[in-house]
């Protein structure tokens, strides 16, 4: 598990951007079974995770003209049973961190995996959260 002083930033860049941090089984099985939209952010420390998903994330809420009722997030290998629980709802994906997935009742509609990330700018992650905003919320 990862200190918590190396975490709290990484947190923040999100959680002040509107995600709503998911911390327990409780918090995820609240967030995620709600009817509608929600968006899903596993965060991490990976390089991938600061350079470009967080910021592609961001850049996507902040953007967006059609946007998820929800936004959560929850952080691996920091939030461990609370990420256990959102990856049962991300089955058939295998897990991944970071991931970015889209939820529609509960249920993924779009997914984005860490392979998926990788070597993206972060512009292009936003491109393509921006375009399933559009046809999923």
């Amino acid at each position: 598990m990862y200190p918590e002083q190396i975490v709290a930033p990484m947190k923040a860049e999100v959680t002040s951007h509107g995600f709503k941090e998911l911390l327990s089984v409780e918090d995820v099985d609240k967030t995620l079974k709600q009817p509608g939209t929600t968006l899903l952010f596993i965060n991490s420390v990976c390089g991938c995770s600061a350079g470009t998903a967080r910021p592609g994330v961001i850049m996507a809420v902040q953007n967006a003209t059609k946007m998820p009722d929800r936004l959560a997030t929850s952080f691996a290998g920091f939030d461990t049973d609370a990420v256990k629980q959102a990856r049962n709802y991300l089955l058939p994906y295998p897990p991944s961190s970071p991931s970015i997935a889209l939820l529609k009742d509960g249920v993924p509609v779009h997914v984005i995996e860490r392979h998926h990330i990788e070597g993206r700018s972060a512009q292009m992650i936003a491109a393509n959260l921006l375009q399933a905003f559009e046809t999923y919320c």
